[in-house]
């Protein structure tokens, strides 16, 4: 089988496994890694979001073949990598993470580390940008979230703004 190399929360990985398996899998089933959650795997209900070089994606849709080593995959356990310490909250979580919690958004929280990722990137997308979220921007966010949380979400995500 072919090797397959990228980063993952900041340390370097390499798998045996075919091209064509889904980055979704060789998370879940290979490296153990549970966060990014299996909703459809067609890229539709977006419960498997994660980070790619900093950008929102859903590895149920990405062959892992298609990654290049220095791909850096980062997923709902890597997020408080990516604040300095002194950014972290009560629970040492990643600002977006705590404001989840002070907003009790989460009921099933199936859906929740697909939803915590999409909020990071967005805010990160528009601070690039030089402005900050409108409700369009969130608007955007295409997660599902079956158990209709979307109004904490939303007060989630413009906290966790503020905090980041």
């Amino acid at each position: 089988m072919p090797e397959q190399t990228f980063i993952l929360n900041g340390e370097p990985v390499t798998v045996d496994v075919e091209d064509d398996v889904r980055l979704l899998w060789v998370l879940r089933d290979i490296l153990g890694v549970k966060g990014p959650k299996y909703g459809c795997g067609i890229n539709v209900c977006k419960a498997c979001t994660s980070h790619i070089n900093g950008k929102a994606f859903n590895p149920c849709a990405v062959p892992v073949g298609k990654l290049d080593a220095k791909d850096e995959i980062t997923t709902i356990e890597g997020l408080p990598g990516e604040v300095p310490e002194s950014k972290r909250g009560e629970h040492g979580l990643h600002p977006m993470q705590e404001s989840w919690l002070d907003k009790d958004v989460a009921q099933c929280g199936y859906c929740q580390p697909g939803q915590i990722m999409a909020a990071v990137a967005l805010v990160k997308k528009v601070r690039a940008e030089g402005r900050t979220i409108t409700d369009a921007d969130l608007d955007g966010i295409r997660n599902i979230c079956r158990c209709g949380t979307y109004t904490r979400i939303r007060e989630a995500i413009r906290e966790g703004e503020q905090r980041m």
